[in-house]
């Protein structure tokens, strides 16, 4: 089975084939990060745009590079949600006209279901399993029993984790996107110099917070003498990682217990944090759980996780009409 997935929920115009012989054919991404570096981050109707620009030449590119015509696939799955409603229409209305021309089914996948099922493309996931999910918008756990079947135990009462990053890398005058900066700066960075607060420890649910430590580190940064040197910045990024880190590893192997999973799993653009997925593996190491990291290349926004997402649900005998619907926000939920 052959499935093209198309993935435009934010800045990334990402096209990708999934052979259930294979695995994934093709991933392509066009990236937009020189478009939205001048302003510091995504400007959506900028984003929106780009797509319309981007989309339909890497389908054709995909296309030709596999050899293939529209009539050859057997399916097409897209990002329905969620994401910049812009963008996630124009890679909608691209999936149902494609769809509709090629007489293929259609299925939505939603952006973090995607990003979860994104670790089967590096091995074989072990279930059920606790998943943490962080990036620029989210910062959850999700308890999954199995493929299609997912339950949120909890997640950020304010902040994500990776917008923390990205802030902090735009009031240090690092390029974006910030995280991937501050994730190398922080190897060179002083460890007893900033001590970051870690909310919300002592709070038995599974929340995190990230809007103090985003006031904490401005603080901290505006009382440096100017200009910064190279060492400050370090410093910084080196206490901003820790505390992220920390919270984040608390609360997913805090989750993991509770739910007596033998897996652990991180998903989303942060999941290719380098210090993150160190701390992960040394922890499940020692606990005993299972822990693959996904490929970095599947960490980001990528449509080889939606294809694949879509190949489960069309496998499963699940698809959409053309009346399926793009959403801003909304929680994954169970569809097996």
């Amino acid at each position: 089975m052959k499935i093209l997935g198309i993935e435009t929920s934010c800045d990334d115009t990402s096209v990708a084939l999934f052979d259930s012989e294979q695995g994934v054919a093709e991933n392509l991404v066009s990236s937009q990060i020189d478009l939205h570096d001048h302003f510091g981050g995504v400007v959506p109707e900028l984003a929106s745009r780009a797509h319309l620009v981007n989309l339909l030449p890497l389908v054709d590119m995909l296309l030709a590079r596999q050899e293939l015509e529209l009539g050859d696939l057997d399916g097409v799955a897209v990002t329905n949600g969620p994401g910049l409603i812009g963008a996630l229409l124009v890679g909608l209305s691209t999936a149902k006209a494609l769809a509709v021309a090629g007489e293929l089914p259609l299925v939505g996948v939603h952006h973090i279901e995607g990003h979860i099922l994104a670790n089967a493309l590096t091995a074989p996931m072990k279930l059920p399993a606790t998943v943490l999910v962080v990036s620029g918008g989210h910062t959850e756990v999700i308890h999954m029993p199995e493929v299609g079947c997912y339950e949120r135990l909890g997640g950020t009462l304010d902040d994500a984790a990776g917008e923390a990053f990205d802030k902090t890398a735009k009031l240090l005058g690092l390029p974006y996107p910030g995280g991937p900066h501050i994730d190398r700066l922080a190897r060179q960075g002083n460890p007893d110099r900033f001590r970051f607060p870690r909310p919300l420890q002592k709070d038995p649910r599974i929340v995190f917070s990230f809007s103090g430590l985003k006031t904490a580190v401005r603080l901290a940064i505006e009382a440096l003498p100017r200009p910064l040197v190279e060492q400050d910045v370090a410093d910084v990024c080196h206490g901003v990682q820790e505390a992220i880190v920390d919270s984040l590893c608390q609360r997913l192997f805090q989750a993991a217990e509770q739910q007596g999973t033998p897996a652990v799993y991180l998903a989303g653009g942060v999941s290719a944090n380098g210090r993150l997925r160190r701390r992960v593996a040394d922890e499940a190491s020692r606990r005993g759980l299972h822990f693959v990291p996904p490929e970095p290349v599947y960490c980001t926004d990528n449509a080889a996780m939606i294809a694949y997402a879509g190949w489960c649900h069309l496998s499963a005998g699940r698809r959409d009409g053309l009346d399926l619907d793009s959403f801003p926000r909304g929680p994954v939920s169970t569809w097996r």
